[in-house]
């Protein structure tokens, strides 16, 4: 499992443009609000759900997004979900409660985690999320991170909440 140390510097080495901004633990959107200070860009809230089949999604959605589970379950046929427990997030994603992140799809090398990426995000020029840790955040061009995930061999499907649908699929 990368560490968020791990993860920095493979950012570094592939010489990815980012900026990363150190704050203090972060768990919640209003802590994010409250406490992040000024960073450019559209922030994200991270789901890591899981069904009664034992299958595993990971939903990232511009921060403001409500999100009802039972509507998004059913249109992106995910069947009935709720929260992955903390033993889940930690042996499938190697990260904690409070610092869920697209790019703790790293961790998952089976790539048997299907991700969400809410159309808003994938629409912003910039994106947030934590680099594995809730003490940081990376702001990148999204188009910088699409790049990086199809890289890495995950597959990213870019969901409407608003339209119910999901728009495009990469990977």
């Amino acid at each position: 499992m990368l560490s968020a140390k791990e993860f920095i510097k493979l950012f570094d080495a592939k010489g990815y443009d980012y900026d990363l901004h150190e704050h203090q633990a972060l768990f919640t959107v209003e802590d994010s609000n409250k406490f992040r200070g000024q960073i450019k860009g559209s922030h994200s809230k991270n789901l890591f759900l899981k069904n009664k089949k034992n299958k595993f999604f990971l939903i990232s959605c511009e921060e403001y997004t409500d999100i009802n589970l039972k509507r998004i379950s059913k249109f992106l046929c995910l069947g009935n979900v709720s929260f992955a427990r903390e033993e889940y997030l930690i042996n499938l994603l190697g990260v904690k409660p409070g610092s869920v992140t697209p790019f703790a799809l790293l961790n998952n090398i089976e790539n048997n985690i299907d991700f969400y990426l809410d159309e808003k995000l994938y629409n912003s020029k910039f994106v947030n999320f934590h680099p594995l840790t809730n003490t940081a955040t990376i702001t990148m061009k999204c188009s910088t991170f699409i790049e990086f995930m199809i890289e890495n061999n995950k597959k990213i499907h870019i969901f409407s909440p608003a339209e119910e649908v999901i728009v495009k699929t990469y990977g």
